[in-house]
């Protein structure tokens, strides 16, 4: 049987309210980004959770250490939970995940934009030999 945590922190990075989507799944783990604007209530998070749930573009999957699955003690989840949210910004494992994506998405806007220079430039030769066989085309 498969199982999943995950976990959503709704900060602010200005001038925008952010959601850091984490999710770890079958010893992989995976991160979302998600831009809100304005500040949003917790009934508007879930709303847009539900309606954009396949549109989320996840970071490629990372291996991720879980620890054992026995039932951990309440008044140390609660600790954690605490913990949590008196904590600012992003975790690390969150941070290098959100950077991987960024950076392949990256390359391929390099790519892209490479092939469109390239597009370019065979045009502007193409134009270039059609213009010399014109100009020579009455002599």
């Amino acid at each position: 049987m498969e199982e999943t945590a995950s976990t959503l922190t709704v900060l602010f990075e200005d001038p925008f309210w952010v959601g850091i989507y984490e999710r770890e799944s079958d010893g992989r783990y995976q991160v979302c980004k998600i831009i809100f604007g304005a500040e949003p209530q917790s009934a508007q998070v879930y709303q847009y959770l539900l309606q954009n749930w396949q549109r989320l573009r996840f970071s490629p999957a990372l291996e991720s250490t879980t620890a054992a699955a026995t039932r951990p003690n309440p008044k140390r989840v609660q600790r954690d939970i605490n913990k949590q949210l008196q904590q600012r910004g992003i975790g690390t494992k969150a941070q290098q995940a959100l950077k991987l994506q960024q950076e392949q998405g990256k390359q391929v806007r390099q790519l892209l934009s490479r092939e469109q220079r390239e597009a370019a430039k065979q045009r502007q030769f193409a134009l270039k030999q059609q213009k010399r066989q014109q100009k020579h085309r009455g002599h």
